[in-house]
C-alpha cells in the first residue's frame, strides 16, 4: 500500500509517519489483492485538535474519514476504526450484490482514476471546488455511499430517471432524495 503522508501547520517526524504505515497497512487485510493505489493522508492542527484525514481510492468509491483530537496519535486509532467499518460495511454490500447478481468475486480492485467528492464549507467564502465523475446508482447505493463518505449528502446520477439528484440525511434520522422538476 503506497500511502502519501502530508502535514498542514505540522511538522510530520518519522515516529508519527511510522505509526500511520503501521496503522494503515493493517487495513490490507481486508482486500484479496494488495493495493495499488495511493492512500492520501492528512495531518493538520485544526482549532487546537490535532487532526487526521485519510483518503483511500477504491473501484467506484471513495472509502474517506477524518476524525479530531488532543492526540494526534489517538486521532489516528480511530480514524483507522472509523475506516474498518466503512471497508467491512461496503464489503457485506458487495458481496451480497454479488450473491444475488451470481456475478464472480473480484472484490475491492482498486481504479485507476481516484473517486472525488464535494466539500462545502459552512460560510460564504468558497475555498474549495472538486469535481467529481456522476456515477449511475440508485437511491440505495446513493445512501450508502453518503454513509461510508460521511457527509450529510451525496450528489449521483440517478440510474432510473438519468437525472442529477441529491440524497440528504434529515435532522429526525431518515433520509430525503432531492430531484429537479421535469
Amino acid at each position: 500500500m503506497e500511502i502519501s503522508i502530508r502535514g498542514e501547520h505540522l511538522e510530520v517526524t518519522e515516529a508519527l509517519r511510522d505509526y500511520v504505515d503501521k496503522k494503515l497497512n493493517r487495513l490490507e487485510r481486508y482486500f484479496e489483492a494488495p493495493l495499488t493505489s495511493d492512500v492520501q493522508v492528512k495531518l493538520s492542527v485544526v482549532k487546537g485538535l490535532q487532526a487526521i484525514e485519510v483518503g483511500i481510492p477504491l473501484t467506484g468509491v471513495l472509502l474517506r474519514a477524518e476524525e479530531r483530537n488532543n492526540d494526534m496519535y489517538a486521532s489516528i486509532d480511530l480514524v483507522v476504526d472509523k475506516l474498518e467499518r466503512q471497508i467491512r460495511k461496503h464489503k457485506t454490500r458487495t458481496n451480497r450484490k454479488i450473491r444475488q447478481e451470481g456475478g464472480k468475486r473480484d472484490l475491492f480492485k482498486v481504479e485507476t482514476s481516484p473517486v472525488t467528492y464535494l466539500e462545502e464549507e459552512d460560510d460564504f467564502e468558497l475555498v474549495r471546488n472538486k469535481r467529481f465523475d456522476l456515477k449511475p446508482m440508485d437511491v440505495e447505493e446513493a445512501i450508502l455511499q453518503m454513509n461510508m463518505v460521511g457527509h450529510n449528502f451525496f450528489v449521483f446520477s440517478n440510474m432510473d430517471t438519468d437525472q442529477v439528484n441529491v440524497v440528504y440525511k434529515r435532522d429526525d434520522g431518515k433520509y430525503g432524495l432531492i430531484e429537479p422538476a421535469v
